[in-house]
């Protein structure tokens, strides 16, 4: 018989298992006009703090209002369980997922989801290892060591890391310290800063951002890894939405365009060249890291 280890039960749980019941504290915070027609219902998985991510949002918002001729309301949520189940439970139209929470919302509604669109970035998405121990130089230091990972549904701050960490011959269970979820990529990085963890691991475009605002003393915490290339974000619309609808969400993105002052900004802050088109299947992949893994049956 194979025993799973309590803290591989714990993440399967987690990341696969909790959906409904991790969502009951988050949905009520979702806006009361469900069944508005006139309203496009958007969220975004907690990957950064909400508020980032409503400010981030509040200028795609209005763009997309416009496109499509609609009311586009944002509310974040608490839990990257929350967006998965409310896309099923159609209390929202369309959300940010990473690569892993839309394997996880194609699974919980049977397929239905619908990925339309991905950054160009996003077909070539990496992960850093960061730590602020001058001994860590390679993924081998950190037998021994303290770890943060980002959320446990987190493609890019958990799932892909743990893949190439166990493809390195590491088990963060077994051969690290401590392993500890700091929630958010950017929490993974004040985790490391001040010493609560000696290493973690976020994703590139979070960290890049961090040290562009100079919100990161890159003198003190370095990156010393980075992850092969796999997909991650998208755009992801629930099945049952209308087909015209669909088409002009796909339009309206695919149509942001850098050269344009107005669009420019709306791009610079989704981290984004451009947007282009995507299907389901660039996610099999991730899947089957997730399986890998263990957090997936």
């Amino acid at each position: 018989m194979t025993h799973i280890p309590a803290r591989r039960r714990a993440l399967r749980h987690a990341a696969a298992c909790a959906l409904a019941a991790a969502s009951l504290s988050t949905l009520t915070a979702l806006p009361a006009f469900a069944a508005d027609p006139q309203v496009l219902r958007v969220s975004a998985i907690p990957d950064e703090a909400p508020t980032e991510l409503q400010r981030k949002f509040e200028p795609l918002g209005q763009y997309l209002s416009q496109a499509i001729g609609m009311k586009v309301v944002f509310t974040p949520v608490s839990d990257y369980a929350a967006v998965v189940e409310s896309l099923a439970t159609r209390k929202l139209d369309l959300a940010w997922l990473g690569g892993f929470t839309f394997v996880q919302a194609r699974i919980r509604t049977n397929g239905t989801a619908i990925p339309i669109v991905q950054r160009a970035e996003d077909a070539q998405f990496t992960s850093r290892f960061i730590t602020a121990d001058p001994a860590i130089k390679t993924l081998a230091d950190l037998k021994g060591k303290t770890f943060a990972f980002g959320a446990p549904s987190s493609t890019s701050g958990s799932l892909m890391p743990r893949f190439f960490l166990q493809k390195a011959g590491l088990n963060p269970e077994k051969d690290f310290k401590t392993v500890a979820y700091s929630g958010a990529h950017d929490a993974t990085v004040a985790f490391v800063a001040a010493g609560r963890a000696e290493a973690g691991v976020l994703n590139a475009s979070v960290w890049d951002k961090l040290v562009e605002s100079k919100k990161v003393d890159t003198a003190k915490v370095r990156v010393f890894d980075t992850t092969p290339p796999y997909f991650d974000y998208n755009w992801t619309v629930r099945g049952d939405l209308s087909p015209e609808l669909v088409k002009k969400l796909t339009d309206a993105f695919l149509a942001l365009d850098a050269s344009k002052p107005e669009h420019k900004a709306i791009l610079e802050l989704q981290r984004a060249s451009r947007f282009v088109a995507t299907k389901s299947e660039n996610y099999d992949g991730i899947e089957a890291a997730a399986k890998t893994a263990g957090l997936l049956k």
